[in-house]
């Protein structure tokens, strides 16, 4: 159903509503709320100074609007609560001012400061008078929440058919409500009990869909034809033992895990897990070498260019001794030099190929495709992988993934349902461990000085920031203003840059060369700093407002540093210094141990880190917070499958038509 339904949504703000994934009016009903508001109208002298309040309020004086800079407004009056006068502030609503009249009755949401008897705003609403629950939304630049409330209900109105995918089965078992009730809720809750049946139902639903696809596809594969390889191990051996180091036990187990996979007449579906650090490039290297003793090409998906090339460099260096013709595909190269790289690929011209997503272009045809390796697996979808591992020989390529996630093992056996896993938590003995340090803003001196320190040896340092502006409402360190203070530190003589996530891919890939080539000395950062960059004089990683980040976060952009011989150190700048979860990091820099703690310790967050995409993406449902419900849906859709119990529901037979199809 189209959005044009929807009472005064026109084309603009349809486009708007595109940008965040919201083409129908049934993607708009399912567009759920990531929060609530509990509308609770507190008196000033009764609030708590660490937690927002509503406070029911009037306009006692004239409203001041002083512009800080362009775009940047603050505005200031005073207002009045059961007898008590305060201040106001609040940044960038000086086009409320014409409504903010005296004697204007209003409510006021914020934070007070009982010192300066100043209420800080973050909003000021009008129009408030009962008490409520307020869903929140994720927006977009020019949509606001009360608009996104408005179109939702609209589209309520409209009464557009709601499919409930759950299993009536499973629906009596767990005394779920239905999903039209569910979705009516989840945007107009009355109170939290009905945010909780809501959000079973819808999350049940969500991860129980998941986990059939999981299931189903764990079915399909234990019978999937495969191509038996045959290599000389004696070749391999000696490649290993010519290495200028020596593997851990974990890299040589899962070596003998790969060679095993490639000589068995089934397909290879492996998920490696490997901490930062743990080298499992070489684990993939060896997996490309028999692949290529065998007789096939094989090709390695990154999700970057940096990545492509960073991993493209590699092989040339560890194959410069073999006859292996290795090549790189990225969306930068021309059309010419694509075609190129299509016709020496189908003429059998090339062993090896690495490249990003150019790599599903349906003009790249292989000869005889056998082997498969996606870095980063996560960051693909089911559908991207697909795409590749279709163009294998017959269809029956091996397939390797790699993921710098060192989730614990038992959630990875659930999400992963599908892959044989194989585990890398041992560290190359030629690593040091990086020295952490949880540091009070107020010092931040001492790591100025241990920044110059690293700087005189000519070692690089990244400095990472949760913003790319500074915002006065929100107290946070941003790269624009950190490179400021940096390049008063240092006297404007060390070249330090910013690299965040609003710049274009050229420009990314510019910064991050001119860093690998040791131009830039500082690089300041929002998390964009890829999973897997190797920049081996890279000593020293400054994370600032690091209470902001999870604990797998925190880890991941840590493991930009220590990449070679070199001691490295990670400094975690904070407010609160006696935060018991960033003391985590300093005791440990066992990656799968970091991410039990962040597993026990954070009710909500991002499995993966810094990034989540790929299958892992879900509209409700959050793997480590309900990681119990995923469980049962496991349980219930094996034996849904198993049972044979789909059959006749349209729904599941066509989730597996489709599956089918892809592979």
């Amino acid at each position: 159903m189209n959005l044009n339904l929807i009472d005064k949504l026109g084309p603009k703000t349809e486009k708007i509503l595109n940008k965040i994934n919201i083409f129908t009016v049934e993607d708009l009903l399912t567009y759920y709320p990531y929060k609530y508001n509990i509308i609770k109208f507190k008196n000033i002298n009764e609030v708590d100074e660490n937690l927002s309040y509503y406070i029911k309020s009037i306009v006692v004086s004239d409203v001041k609007v002083s512009y800080i800079k362009k775009n940047f407004n603050r505005m200031t009056f005073i207002a009045r609560n059961n007898g008590n006068d305060f201040n106001v502030v609040i940044f960038n609503r000086a086009f409320l001012k014409k409504n903010l009249t005296i004697n204007k009755n209003i409510v006021l949401i914020g934070k007070y400061n009982k010192l300066k008897n100043t209420f800080v705003a973050s909003d000021i609403k009008f129009n408030i008078e009962e008490e409520k629950i307020e869903a929140i939304y994720h927006l977009t630049e020019g949509i606001k929440n009360d608009s996104m409330k408005r179109f939702i209900n609209d589209a309520l109105k409209l009464k557009v058919p709601i499919n409930d995918y759950v299993p009536e089965i499973y629906n009596e078992k767990y005394k779920l409500i239905n999903k039209e009730d569910a979705i009516k809720l989840i945007h107009n809750p009355n109170n939290i009990n009905d945010i909780k049946m809501s959000e079973l139902k819808l999350i049940y639903e969500e991860l129980f869909i998941y986990m059939f696809k999981i299931n189903y596809l764990k079915s399909i594969n234990k019978k999937t034809k495969g191509l038996k390889k045959e290599f000389d191990e004696n070749i391999i051996h000696d490649f290993l033992n010519n290495l200028s180091f020596k593997l851990t036990t974990d890299q040589e187990k899962t070596i003998k895990e790969i060679l095993d996979d490639l000589k068995r007449e089934t397909r290879m579906n492996r998920l490696i897990l490997g901490d930062v650090g743990s080298g499992k490039t070489i684990v993939a290297i060896i997996a490309l070498l028999a692949n290529y003793l065998s007789g096939y090409q094989g090709a390695f998906m990154a999700p970057t260019e940096i990545l492509a090339k960073q991993h493209y460099e590699s092989l040339l260096n560890y194959f410069s001794d073999y006859n292996i013709k290795i090549d790189i595909i990225t969306g930068s190269l021309t059309k010419k030099e694509k075609e190129k790289i299509y016709q020496r690929l189908k003429n059998n011209e090339l062993d090896i190929i690495i490249g990003t997503h150019a790599l599903l272009s349906e003009n790249l045809i292989f000869n005889n495709l056998g082997l498969i390796i996606t870095d980063e697996q996560h960051r693909f979808g089911v559908n991207q992988r697909n795409l590749l591992q279709n163009k294998g020989a017959h269809g029956q390529a091996d397939v390797l993934y790699l993921s710098a996630t060192p989730i614990p093992r038992t959630y990875a056996l659930t999400i992963y349902g599908d892959l044989d896993v194989s585990q890398i938590k041992t560290k190359p003995n030629s690593r040091k461990e990086i020295k952490t340090k949880v540091i009070n803003e107020k010092n931040i001196k001492e790591v100025l000085l241990k920044m110059l320190e690293e700087l005189k040896l000519n070692h690089q340092i990244f400095v990472v920031s949760p913003l790319i502006e500074q915002n006065e409402e929100i107290d946070l360190n941003s790269v624009k203003l950190l490179k400021e203070k940096m390049n008063i530190a240092f006297n404007n003589k060390v070249p330090i840059e910013i690299l965040h996530g609003k710049l274009k891919q050229q420009e990314k890939d510019k910064l991050m060369n001119d860093f690998q080539s040791g131009k830039i000395k500082v690089l300041i950062s929002t998390t964009v700093i890829e999973v897997g960059i190797n920049i081996p004089n890279a000593s020293m990683i400054v994370v600032f407002n690091a209470e902001r980040f999870g604990l797998a976060t925190l880890h991941q952009l840590r493991g930009r540093v220590g990449r070679s011989d070199i001691q490295s150190y990670c400094y975690l700048i904070t407010k609160d210094v006696n935060n018991e979860r960033l003391k985590v990091m300093e005791d440990s820099n066992d990656g799968f141990y970091i991410s039990e703690k962040d597993f026990e310790q954070r009710g909500q967050g991002d499995l993966f880190g810094v990034k989540q995409s790929g299958d892992m993406t879900f509209k409700i449902a959050n793997i480590k917070r309900d990681y119990k419900i995923l469980y049962q849906a496991k349980i219930d859709s094996e034996k849904y499958l198993s049972s044979g119990l789909f059959k006749g529901n349209s729904f599941y037979e066509k989730l597996i038509e489709k599956i089918n199809f892809l592979d």
